[in-house]
């Protein structure tokens, strides 16, 4: 059976919610608003050990999660300009997949110390320091409300840079609620406040991480990634003229932000032409985000189903 590849369309690609083109001061703005933010971590975790607030140590591991998450945002940019070798063909594109899977299950470690420890506190409260408290947490304010600013330049032209501005308006919002924790407790000396919204902050970083290993995990097993509905790719390849079955489709993530898709298309009038190749790898990258495609043409069923049996392959 000849095998007729799609060219990968380079240009103009589009992943559903993903970054594409990173704007001219990209790395940039994360390599300040990321060391911006492990200064404000070694502050939070050497004055939260000192204060002993377990809310203070929250907020740290919270912007620590950050933090991780600026480095592969940074990190993606660099190496998706490495050079590909004889071994990674791909270059280390997945890398991008594994470093997010590694990230939710030491933030997941970190939770639930965290969380285990404000449960022992309700039962044995300790006392805090309420201005050392109020006086990190509102760094985190600036420090975050800072580091959005900065990301603020490039999040209407990319994705990317819109969900990390947008996270560090979110823990502004945190640093603000552990200032209230520091007012609360001087104000009136309940200290049982410090390990309840150490929980509370320990639940919304729950939440996040839960998805984080969800959709990395999903991504690592090369499930197709989220927003991409197979059923739908496949009836758009089903319905092109000239195809009368697909065979064989795959659809997985090269990347975070790369989709790839192979698979089989039966056509029994014959070669369809290089035009018609042209056209399914643009369909695909425009209707479903998906900038890598490669198409096997067939010119009977019958044959991939003989080829099917001989290979001990299941029919997909």
């Amino acid at each position: 059976m000849p095998h007729d590849h799609s060219g990968h369309l380079h240009s103009g690609h589009s992943h559903h919610g993903h970054h594409h083109h990173a704007p001219d001061n990209f790395g940039r703005a994360f390599a300040i608003a990321t060391a911006l933010n492990v200064a404000l971590v070694a502050a939070q975790v050497v004055f939260g050990l000192i204060a002993n607030s377990l809310a203070l140590l929250a907020d740290a591991g919270h912007n620590f999660g950050d933090v991780i998450g600026l480095l592969l945002a940074w990190g993606a940019f660099v190496v998706a300009r490495w050079k590909p070798s004889e071994s990674f063909t791909y270059r280390l594109r997945s890398a991008s997949i594994l470093a997010p899977l590694a990230n939710g299950l030491l933030l997941l470690v970190a939770t639930v110390w965290i969380a285990w420890e404000a449960v022992h506190r309700f039962a044995q409260p300790q006392e805090v320091a309420s201005g050392t408290v109020i006086a990190l947490a509102s760094l985190g304010v600036l420090v975050n409300g800072v580091s959005a600013v900065i990301l603020s330049s490039g999040r209407k032209s990319d994705l990317n840079m819109q969900g990390a501005y947008l996270h560090m308006m979110a823990d502004a919002g945190v640093s603000v609620a552990v200032v209230a924790v520091g007012l609360g407790i001087w104000w009136t000396g309940w200290q049982w406040l410090d390990p309840a919204v150490s929980l509370a902050i320990s639940a919304v970083i729950l939440i996040g991480t839960w998805g984080l290993l969800r959709d990395s995990l999903r991504l690592a097993l090369g499930a197709a990634p989220r927003g991409i509905e197979p059923a739908k790719v496949r009836a758009a390849l089903a319905a092109l003229p000239g195809v009368t079955a697909v065979h064989d489709l795959h659809i997985w993530a090269m990347s975070t932000t790369e989709t790839a898709l192979t698979c089989h298309l039966v056509m029994p009038g014959g070669h369809p032409g290089d035009a018609f190749l042209r056209s399914v790898a643009q369909a695909m990258q425009r209707d479903f985000g998906i900038g890598h495609t490669t198409v096997q043409v067939e010119f009977s069923e019958a044959a991939h189903l003989a080829a099917g049996a001989e290979a001990g392959c299941d029919k997909v």
